[in-house]
């Protein structure tokens, strides 16, 4: 692997057949474009980024691109095409069926009249040749609807070279969309594979177990008469919580209003317009009940109109609301306090227009985790791969899997980077990325066991959310301990079995708890937001009076 940081405008001057080039690789919220030359021929994977000024500099002269192939409809990956479209008309674009008419909702902004009929449809699984020598072929990729995994294959007179490029990938089924089928794809033998990498090397609980959690905590919410507000993206999550609400043996039946807003609204209308191409299991539930919208089966499910914003709430209800809308427009005087449950994600932008007291975070992901990235690389057996789409530090930590770099050429490569992909060449691994490791000090103090680390943790990005409660869970894993931060979602679940905080020694009771947070400078807690039923050794009780239960 050799990654050049010359000009962009060098591509296809290194003598490589094989080179990609990023515009975008989503580390940042920037989207994800990704150039690929293949022999002779330029391909444009996806065009997500918003600002394609740096595409049309570099190519003033020609065409980008001879084809783009987009592998689905989120706006990190397409909203650049009408864009792109607008400065190459004639450039060829391509998606699947479901992608081309999912495409539109993009830019909502603009009459969809006004919107050019400009991406044409590719089937599934079927080997097309656009050039002589190149082939490209779509597969499924689970995710959402009409998202496509991408397989192209140049083929010269020597031998020929294949690219695999998942996209967004999911290898669960979820409620609207079949998962990613590795048997079908084991066979391709790419050489080079382009893998998301969103939540690095994090491992999930199972697709069910996330829904469960869900569906409890929200039925538990509208047990205790709170309205329960969940924003959400146009296309995908929402429609997957819609589905779940509609299909779930906690809400089935249950007297509930269930209101769908703005954009989300229009994104369940696209689906209903794609149901022939949902999954076996969806088209056959739509036979006996309406999908979405139906005023007679409870829990009643129906569009929020902006007007009716401030007139729910006054009673238990589930809004499903458009992410980018100012959630506060939900509030009125005779609203209960709403919660809002906002997903739990990598570089997800917490809504702050309502108190954070009334936030708290889910997991139902949408993409594979790191168990899922790692079955699906040694099933390819490619010999590089890329990985793009994650923060730089969850790349990081699956670009140092000792289980991958024994095996494959490994590439994390930032916007602008060229990586030049000499298939064939003997395998010569590059040096991991650099460890860093902390060392600290470890103290027995009576019955309290101390771990003091160096300052310099707290500038890892990942610090921030790993102390956001100021407390941690320890486990043993063989002969390590494991820390991991605590969550507030975490430690706002309540546990039958659990004594009441007001008897115990802790936060709640304690003298230096102010607006649930800790002023004690003496305290490990200091400054931080802490729950009722947190502890530390620097515990004074408010009210000293009465025996305390141990």
């Amino acid at each position: 692997m050799r990654t050049n940081n010359s000009p962009i405008s060098s591509i296809g001057g290194s003598g490589s057949e094989l080179e990609c080039l990023p515009y975008g690789v989503h580390q940042h919220g920037e989207g994800v474009c990704l150039l690929v030359r293949m022999g002779p021929y330029r391909i444009l994977l996806d065009c997500g980024i918003a600002d394609i000024s740096q595409l049309i500099a570099d190519f003033q002269a020609s065409q980008p691109a001879d084809l783009v192939l987009c592998s689905h409809a989120h706006p990190d990956h397409a909203r650049g095409l009408l864009t792109l479209h607008q400065a190459f008309p004639t450039l060829p674009i391509y998606a699947s069926e479901v992608t081309t008419q999912l495409l539109p909702l993009n830019w909502q902004n603009i009459d969809s009249q006004h919107i050019p009929q400009f991406c044409q449809a590719l089937p599934w699984r079927s080997p097309i040749e656009f050039h002589t020598g190149l082939v490209a072929q779509i597969f499924p990729a689970g995710h959402l609807p009409g998202a496509a995994v991408i397989l192209l294959t140049y083929t010269t007179p020597q031998r020929s070279y294949k690219l695999l490029y998942t996209g967004d990938f999911f290898l669960s089924n979820s409620r609207l969309v079949d998962g990613l089928s590795v048997e079908e794809l084991r066979g391709l033998e790419p050489d080079v594979l382009i893998i998301e990498g969103s939540y690095g090397t994090a491992r999930h609980p199972h697709r069910r177990s996330q829904e469960n959690t869900l569906a409890e905590r929200i039925e538990k919410a509208i047990a205790e008469s709170r309205p329960v507000l969940l924003p959400a993206p146009t296309l995908g999550l929402g429609q997957e919580i819609l589905m779940l609400l509609r299909s779930h043996h906690n809400f089935t039946g249950r007297d509930l209003d269930i209101w769908v807003d703005g954009s989300v609204a229009t994104g369940c209308d696209a689906y209903l317009e794609l149901l022939p191409y949902l999954p076996a299991s969806v088209q056959n539930f739509a036979r006996h009940q309406a999908l979405f919208w139906d005023e007679r089966v409870r829990p009643r499910v129906r569009k929020l109109h902006p007007e009716q914003r401030s007139t729910i709430g006054n009673s238990p209800c589930i809004a499903i609301a458009d992410e980018t809308i100012d959630l506060s427009q939900y509030n009125h005087p005779e609203s209960s306090p709403w919660l809002v449950l906002v997903p739990e994600k990598p570089s997800y932008q917490h809504p702050t227009s309502l108190s954070s007291d009334n936030v708290e975070t889910y997991l139902l992901a949408q993409h594979s985790d790191g168990p899922g990235i790692t079955q699906l690389i040694h099933n390819l057996r490619p010999q590089d791969v890329i990985f793009i789409h994650g923060s730089p530090s969850y790349l990081a930590d699956l670009a140092s899997l000792e289980e991958l770099q024994n095996r494959y050429h490994l590439h994390t490569p930032a916007a602008g980077t060229l990586v030049e992909l000499r298939i064939g060449e003997m395998f010569l691994q590059p040096p991991a990325p650099p460890e860093t490791n902390y060392e600290g000090e470890l103290n027995e103090l009576g019955s309290v066991v101390t771990i003091t680390l160096p300052e310099a943790i707290t500038t890892e990005p990942r610090w921030r959310n790993f102390a956001d409660t100021g407390l941690v869970e320890a486990r043993w894993q063989g002969e390590e301990l494991v820390l991991r931060g605590l969550s507030p979602r975490e430690l706002l679940k309540s546990s039958s079995d659990r004594l009441s905080w007001t008897q115990l020694s802790c936060c709640g009771t304690c003298k230096f708890q102010r607006g649930q947070r800790c002023w004690n400078q003496a305290s490990p807690l200091f400054g931080f937001k802490v729950p009722p039923e947190g502890y530390c050794p620097a515990f004074e009780r408010l009210n000293p009076l009465g025996p305390i239960p141990q």
